[in-house]
């Protein structure tokens, strides 16, 4: 792995260590961390929805893989316009649950859902992708969650999970942020602030 790629891949960790996992944003995270049913791909540039869908394609061929993320570091895309690039890479990829990730998401604790994007605030503009079989299975379990439910906890293109998993995580979620609102974006702007060091000192974006 080359030097920037490295980087990436420490702000992204950074991420899920001290954010979604400290804060138990997601109970599966860990876990599924651990187990290294994560995989990711870093596209450079300005890469299209077609290189974004490829990069997921092969990442979720690894048996291993439950889910898939695809970083854009240099990307100057808006949350908008990658919600856009979303849309697209999830009609390209119909058997998958698409998710969108973008580091300017402002925080907004009027409603569970409205404080989605806050809690999808990752380093870099990314996608992230579960199979919807997994999903399936997931809708069609008891109450009791499994890791890949994780993609639907934070949100994106896939199909709802079982109602009375989802509005458990989101009003927990929603109750975690609003206790902890201020030490959450105090992380998320150093993490921040730790990315806009290191990508000057290795030219990235």
């Amino acid at each position: 792995m080359d030097a920037r790629t490295a980087e990436v891949r420490r702000l992204l960790d950074r991420y899920l260590v001290e954010v979604v996992e400290a804060f138990d944003l997601c109970p599966w995270a860990r876990g599924a961390r651990l187990a290294g049913e994560i995989a990711v791909d870093v596209v450079w540039g300005v890469p299209a929805p077609e290189q974004f869908a490829a990069s997921a394609r092969a990442l979720l061929a690894a048996p291993a893989t439950r889910v898939a993320m695809v970083v854009a570091p240099e990307l100057a895309a808006d949350p908008a316009e990658l919600r856009a690039i979303r849309d697209r890479v999830a009609a390209m990829l119909p058997t998958a649950g698409v998710a969108d990730f973008h580091p300017a998401a402002a925080l907004d604790l009027e409603t569970p859902a409205r404080l989605v994007p806050f809690l999808r605030r990752s380093p870099d503009p990314m996608l992230q992708l579960v199979p919807l079989a997994i999903l399936d299975r997931v809708r069609a379990a008891p109450a009791v969650a499994d890791r890949p439910l994780q993609a639907q906890i934070l949100g994106g293109a896939a199909p709802p999970p079982r109602a009375e998993t989802a509005d458990r995580i989101a009003l927990a979620n929603h109750g975690t942020v609003s206790a902890d609102a201020g030490a959450i974006a105090a992380r998320l702007d150093e993490i921040a602030r730790d990315r806009a060091r290191s990508y000057a000192r290795l030219a990235i974006g």
